[in-house]
């Protein structure tokens, strides 16, 4: 599972060269500043640093577990991924997010994390009016991350996914619904059995309009619980899409080869883990 990986990533990692992650300040209720929406979405390069190499028993670890495509190597090239891969990579290399999609304008784009990122997508891939999905990380300071860097826990990314959706079929707020149903928003760094930063949960906006809707469903989802939520509200960081083996990694099979329906409208159970 994420967990054992995480758990031997840990030790594994243990004499890497250290690095903090400053953190402070994250709160559902952190409220951007008028200013972000009137600047483009750029992040200067000064805030990205390099991640440290793992070391090799890591690699071997993660090589075994998923095979040699996931082995510590090259950058990932964004440019062989599917749709919307390219376009994501590319803007992330600028330290951009989109808005909407620069190949089809028509399409909004909106940016969740909620643990794993396989279930989360499986159950957007099956959204009608959701025409589009990637995995990668997000919020993070770190430039290309990997699964390996990010599933140790030694950068500042969340595991998320990208949802491409058609707003004259489905709203954001259902886009919500959706991931409410999926997680449990008091649950801090982690989802499931998997637990760590990188399994934090967080709805990250790309616009003002998704801003407000999203801050007054987190208000409506907090008299629910006696716990406070932990889910982050948070403006959109650039996104980096994970490696191909990752993309729709359960439709085509996940770990036991026994692909999942991401037929719209379809209810079967999600596996997490395939």
């Amino acid at each position: 599972s994420h967990t054992a990986a995480l758990a031997l990533a840990a030790s594994l990692s243990s004499n890497a060269s250290a690095f903090s992650i400053n953190t402070a300040g994250r709160s559902f209720i952190s409220r951007a500043s008028s200013s972000v929406f009137q600047k483009s979405h750029v992040f200067p390069s000064s805030l990205s640093r390099s991640t440290p190499r793992l070391n090799s028993g890591l690699n071997m670890f993660f090589g075994n577990l998923f095979g040699a495509a996931a082995a510590m190597g090259p950058p990932i090239d964004y440019t062989a991924l599917d749709f919307p891969g390219p376009e994501l990579g590319a803007a992330a290399k600028e330290g951009r997010f989109l808005v909407t999609s620069e190949r089809e304008p028509n399409l909004s784009i909106a940016t969740f994390a909620g643990g794993c990122f396989w279930g989360l997508e499986l159950a957007y891939q099956r959204v009608p009016g959701v025409v589009y999905t990637a995995v990668g990380y997000s919020q993070g300071p770190e430039e290309n991350p990997t699964y390996n860097q990010v599933c140790s826990g030694a950068t500042g990314h969340t595991e998320a996914v990208a949802v491409y959706y058609d707003p004259n079929e489905v709203t954001y707020e259902q886009l919500l619904d959706t991931f409410f149903d999926r997680v449990n928003p008091t649950t801090v760094n982690g989802q499931g059995n998997d637990y760590g930063k990188q399994y934090r949960t967080g709805v990250y906006f790309h616009t003002k309009e998704q801003e407000e809707i999203a801050r007054a469903r987190f208000e409506q989802e907090q008299r629910q619980y006696k716990k406070r939520i932990a889910t982050e509200l948070l403006e959109a960081k650039p996104f980096w899409p994970a490696e191909k083996y990752h993309q729709q990694y359960l439709e085509k099979g996940g770990r036991m080869g026994n692909p999942q329906s991401a037929a719209k409208g379809a209810t079967d159970t999600i596996r997490c883990y395939g």
